[in-house]
């Protein structure tokens, strides 16, 4: 582990320093692929929230970061970028042994977090108002303010990354953060922790908190002193957590959950629409909100395409996240249980088991790659998310047709096109209801595009310019000459 575990143990960054909890209690980090403990974290205190909470306002109220000159305040990012760079070696086999993704996924987690630190770093000092005219007796012009104290709530399945997904632009619009890091595996993130106070970010101006969700997470955003809520995780946590932003009129981001669906016409690709069913729902061990869950695949081509992806599911390699596998563990033993749940619930309605199906029998939490045809649109398993590597193959007839199962449920995150047609890309990418279509490839996208849902797959945005806006609110002012 990290020689910055001191005894194997991490502790929480609290306002510039670095505390145990109450009563020295702490949570034992597993390796999913093994089941080992190899670290010890503590448990933030409600004492260190409230210090935490107090820091931030202490920062904000001082101007630490909203009163520096832009300049300065984007030259602070490039330095948090590359304090990250210089612990992605270490911090990618933290993440890889606490987490169960490859070695190279969990690097590549630590130089995407780089990567939006220099993003964001880059726009810190472009954030313009603008004048509008009123008439020869007026001056009236807009300004961008940060809301003050951003609560972050951060997900097991990319915990690096997607902190700084939030926490990056947040910090370039001059906001004060306190981030939740997820219970399962906050070690990496309290790497990041050290990273940030290396590159000198003002006292109180982060800080980053290990707890149960229901318990440090629930007090976090109940906080009175909060102005600001982000989150990405479930659709019933999300749910409860606006309850919480609507009594204290808390304006919050949310990014929930996914059941996306790729259609398949007969001019498509096959070798791209395989290679992005490798990419998008065996990635991660299919533990990502914007999997590739749903294949929906025309009756010209659906015979091939399911053998070729039959033939991808039987040569994956399976193992520990350290030898670069091509499917890793999943992340708890309770999350592997769900999964079986969700697979024999949608064989008892009827769909068909192509392969896959079942835990490996091995030590850890190891899923078998599946696959599930027959599968009814209105089913429970083409309807809810699955959080695992699990596709459901499905049939269309007609453009219609495909377009309203893949519209069929209560989830808009993200969907794909595959054809060749660019015409009707363009017609049925317009006609998808979700915050991001890809055409021919997967996770087409990158950080400059703006990332986000709709229906019960939240709002607002992150990456890209357009999440900056998310981190500020907008005055206008109106002067009579």
């Amino acid at each position: 582990m990290s020689h910055i575990f001191e005894n194997n143990k991490a502790l929480n960054f609290v306002a510039g320093t670095w505390l145990p909890g109450d009563d020295n209690k702490f949570l034992d980090i597993e390796d999913p692929a093994t089941h080992e403990t190899i670290a010890r974290c503590a448990l933030a205190s409600t004492k260190s929230l409230d210090l935490a909470i107090k820091g931030a306002r202490n920062s904000f109220e001082r101007g630490d970061l909203v009163n520096m000159r832009p300049v300065e305040r984007s030259q602070l990012m490039f330095s948090i970028a590359n304090e990250i760079r210089e612990i992605a070696d270490d911090g990618a086999e933290v993440l890889c042994r606490e987490s169960g993704k490859t070695l190279s996924d969990a690097k590549d987690e630590f130089i995407e977090a780089a990567l939006y630190f220099e993003y964001y770093g880059g726009i810190a000092d472009k954030i313009e108002g603008k004048s509008i005219p009123l008439g020869p007796d007026y001056i009236d012009y807009t300004v961008y303010e940060p809301y003050g104290i951003s609560a972050q709530i951060i997900p097991w399945n990319f915990p690096v990354s997607l902190a700084a997904r939030s926490m990056a632009p947040a910090l370039a619009a001059g906001n004060s953060v306190i981030v939740k890091s997820p219970e399962l595996d906050p070690l990496a993130l309290s790497m990041l922790g050290h990273a940030l106070q290396k590159a000198g970010v003002p006292e109180g101006s982060v800080s980053i908190l290990n707890g149960i969700g229901d318990d440090l997470g629930a007090k976090l955003v109940a906080s009175k002193d909060i102005d600001q809520v982000v989150f990405t995780g479930s659709v019933p946590t999300g749910q409860s957590i606006l309850k919480s932003c609507v009594n204290e009129v808390v304006p919050a981001l949310m990014e929930l959950g996914g059941k996306s669906a790729a259609i398949v016409f007969e001019d498509a690709d096959v070798d791209q629409v395989v290679d992005s069913v490798k990419s998008g729902i065996f990635f991660n061990a299919g533990q990502v909100c914007s999997c590739l869950s749903r294949l929906l695949v025309c009756d010209e081509l659906y015979e091939e395409v399911l053998d070729r992806c039959y033939s991808l599911s039987e040569s994956l390699v399976i193992g520990h996240g350290l030898d670069n596998p091509d499917l890793t563990p999943i992340i708890s033993e309770k999350q592997l249980k769900e999964i079986e749940n969700k697979i024999e619930r949608a064989i008892s309605e009827g769909a068909k088991l192509v392969t896959g199906g079942k835990r490996l029998d091995r030590t850890g939490h190891f899923m078998s790659p599946t696959i599930l045809s027959n599968v009814k649109p209105g089913s429970y398993i083409a309807q809810e998310e699955i959080f695992g590597p699990v596709l459901c193959v499905m049939t269309f007839k007609t453009e219609d047709e495909a377009i309203q199962i893949a519209n069929g449920t209560e989830f808009g995150l993200v969907s794909g096109v595959f054809t060749k047609n660019l015409s009707r890309a363009h017609r049925t990418a317009s006609a998808l209801k979700s915050g991001q279509v890809f055409v021919n490839e997967w996770f087409a996208g990158g950080m400059a595009t703006p990332f986000g849902g709709i229906k019960k797959s939240g709002f607002g945005r992150e990456k890209g310019t357009e999440a900056l806006y998310n981190y500020v609110r907008t005055k206008n002012i109106a002067i009579r000459l």
